[in-house]
């Protein structure tokens, strides 16, 4: 990949932005690639040579990093801080480098914004039940709760001031959904076949598996009830029936000063500016 620098950073930046420590280990996935799009780490790899990336962009994920270190730094003697662990499974080994384990479970940083603390990231529950799993085999403990803990870097106290919606802290401890540990040996088993079978089409040259909608973030449509004046919804709905409803009720049904506004799904991810690797995707180019 081909590393800029548009924005003409200096020189010191530049080299701490470009460090790059992650390690998986001596395994063939990592939780954090296992959760995710094989067909993206494919395409990502074949075409490595053509990608490019501004070094400015690499600044939240340093910043995240700088964040897991002071944590690191200072966790006690009753916890285990930065473990990473491996689990032989399918032919496959599987590590996971898990941030905080506790007698209850483990904990995830994540430097992260206020919409992904406010909108519950099914990424999260993902991880967090499959680090349960990796220390059910790795080290037979049994999990009771699973945690995150959000930095939120665009916090904002006049917004927590004025909505009690709002995280009321720019740090807070979050609880993840912990599913049993049928379903949490159903999922791992499944996303290591599925891995599996996308590196047996790579090699073969077969068409590779699709990106999920939970991968590619998809946003679902939205029905706005609004004034056909504003740009702002009145509120927005999941269906068309409960935005008619909205207006029914407020007696604006027929009326012309209001509406309902369709605002189209997407997926958020297979957008250029975020997936480097759509103009190689198949799958990208067929939705266009």
């Amino acid at each position: 990949m081909r590393v800029t620098n548009n924005h003409n950073l200096a020189s010191p930046i530049v080299a701490a932005l470009s460090r790059d420590d992650y390690t998986r280990g001596k395994s063939h996935r990592s939780v954090t690639q296992l959760i995710d799009s094989p067909r993206i780490r494919i395409l990502r790899e074949k075409h490595w040579d053509s990608l490019e990336e501004d070094v400015s962009e690499k600044l939240w994920s340093v910043l995240g990093t700088a964040v897991h270190k002071v944590f690191e730094d200072y966790s006690g003697d009753d916890v285990i801080s930065e473990e990473r662990l491996f689990v032989d499974v399918g032919g496959w080994t599987i590590s996971g480098a898990i941030d905080l384990q506790d007698d209850e479970g483990p904990i995830d940083y994540k430097c992260t914004s206020v919409w992904a603390v406010m909108h519950s990231k099914v990424e999260w529950e993902l991880q967090l039940n499959a680090y349960a799993w990796l220390m059910r085999h790795a080290k037979q403990r049994h999990s009771k709760r699973l945690r995150i803990i959000a930095v939120m870097r665009d916090w904002n106290r006049r917004m927590a001031d004025n909505s009690s919606d709002y995280p009321q802290a720019p740090i807070a401890t979050i609880d993840v959904p912990l599913w049993s540990e049928r379903d949490q040996n159903d999922y791992m088993a499944e996303r290591i076949s599925l891995h599996q079978e996308a590196e047996f089409a790579n090699i073969v040259g077969d068409r590779l598996p699709e990106c999920t909608g939970v991968e590619r973030w998809t946003r679902s449509a939205k029905y706005a009830a609004k004034k056909t004046t504003n740009k702002r919804a009145l509120k927005v709905f999941d269906s068309m029936e409960d935005a008619e409803a909205f207006l029914e009720k407020r007696g604006h049904a027929n009326s012309k000063w209001h509406e309902v506004e369709v605002r189209p799904g997407m997926h958020v991810r297979c957008d250029q500016n975020w997936c480097r690797v759509a103009e190689f995707c198949d799958q990208w180019q067929e939705q266009e």
